[in-house]
């Protein structure tokens, strides 16, 4: 189970990461060496396995800032107009 959950914490801080870099007015509001903890609605056992690993982690007197997250789009292809190049045998 650890490794489902490590998964999908490995998914969620890239997507996190990416979302920061596109929406830099939200990485404002999170103060400078802030320990994260991703939360995500609805799934307890991903939050409290997330909560025990930032608690490890965390340095003394360092500010912890909890995201809430209501879920994650459908993945979709970044791909730019691909095009198809077939080669005669």
């Amino acid at each position: 189970m650890i490794d489902i959950l490590e998964e999908k914490h490995a998914i969620l801080v890239t997507e996190f990461d990416r979302y920061v870099v596109e929406h830099p007015e939200f990485a404002m509001k999170i103060p400078q060496n802030a320990q994260v903890i991703l939360q995500v609605e609805g799934d307890e056992e991903y939050n409290k396995w997330s909560r025990q690993l930032a608690e490890r982690q965390r340095e003394s007197g360092q500010p912890v800032v909890y995201i809430k997250i209501k879920g994650l789009k459908p993945a979709r292809s970044r791909l730019f107009k691909p095009e198809v190049a077939t080669e005669s045998c």
